[in-house]
């Protein structure tokens, strides 16, 4: 009977579709005693499994619910394999990057406080707001009171699973879609991120959706920041250390450019950091993947590994193989 601990914080009907052959064991960081397990289903709050794993013994697979896996090497070490989520997030977080792309060139944040302030000539402010994030002098009329998705440039940094995902719900935008992965590759056209400092200039909107590595982190700097076109959109969908906080800062309080963030970095962001007041800036705490779909589609993914896991078969989201 193999072991498989699981997230006590989940109701059990969630687990229903699991293949027999296994026993299911709740694992709790509120537990005061040990409990030996073949392999565990982290809780996807990583401060809550990180507090659990000490009263965890005989891991030998862990199956994250999650894309995302940076902390879970440091926590189990090199002699356990270790499997992400791997496309189980790809509609939700593909759904908030389209939203918050829209909502920016929408100008929704300026609309929420006209109506919040009950006065509706306050509308005439987007034309201003207009004006100042894409420096256009000329005057326009009638005033410009929102932007269009369709036909811009687009920038995708990340080219996996979700990438592909938002191109696919960019689609009906008619959007000239540049992509950048690791390394370049054709059908479609791929551009390696050793390009990126002479593709940045090219782009209107440019999502990030890449994996955080050692590579990746500090991937938009001070540099790359002003190598974006006066009014461009920043939108990172990925991890908070892929872009210089520091940096982007400076950059958007300069009003050269605009932002809409999931992530950051420090995560979760402190009461009072500079970012919290700048401008032309969307920002969510990290909620992009958390919808009603989240749990079910993340423990269908792990049902699936498990499956192949006791017949011997090859995993399909392995991030770290044991040593």
């Amino acid at each position: 009977m193999l072991r498989v601990g699981y997230p006590a914080t989940l109701p059990a009907e969630l687990f229903r579709d699991f293949p027999e052959g296994i026993e299911l064991i709740p694992v709790s960081d509120k537990m005061d005693h040990d409990v030996e397990i073949d392999v565990w289903i982290p809780d996807p709050y990583s401060t809550k499994a990180i507090r659990a794993w000490p009263r965890l013994h005989g891991v030998k697979l862990v199956l994250a619910m999650m894309a995302g896996t940076e902390w879970i090497p440091g926590t189990v070490g090199p002699h356990v394999t270790i499997c992400n989520a791997h496309g189980a997030h790809n509609i939700s977080t593909a759904e908030w990057t389209l939203s918050a792309i829209l909502t920016m060139l929408k100008y929704f944040p300026l609309y929420l406080d006209s109506q919040r302030s009950g006065i509706w000539r306050r509308r005439i402010e987007a034309s201003t707001h207009y004006a100042k994030i894409t420096g256009e002098v000329l005057a326009v009329y009638p005033p410009v009171l929102a932007e269009e998705l369709t036909g811009k440039t687009m920038l995708l940094v990340g080219y996996g699973a979700i990438g592909k995902e938002i191109e696919r719900m960019l689609a009906p935008f008619a959007v000239e879609m540049i992509r950048v992965a690791r390394s370049a590759r054709t059908g479609p056209e791929v551009h390696a991120v050793s390009e990126l400092d002479r593709l940045l200039p090219r782009a209107e909107v440019v999502v990030l959706i890449l994996p955080s590595t050692a590579e990746s982190r500090g991937l938009i700097g001070r540099r790359q920041l002003g190598l974006l076109r006066q009014g461009a959109l920043l939108v990172n969908a990925a991890r908070g250390p892929i872009v210089d906080t520091d940096a982007l800062v400076e950059a958007l309080n300069s009003r050269r450019i605009r932002a809409a963030l999931d992530v950051t970095d420090p995560e979760p962001l402190p009461d009072g950091h500079p970012l919290w007041s700048c401008p032309n800036l969307l920002l969510t705490p990290h909620i992009g993947g958390s919808t009603p779909q989240f749990a079910p589609r993340s423990l269908r993914t792990v049902a699936d590994e498990l499956r192949r896991y006791m017949k011997g078969e090859p995993l399909h989201n392995v991030v770290q193989e044991a040593v």
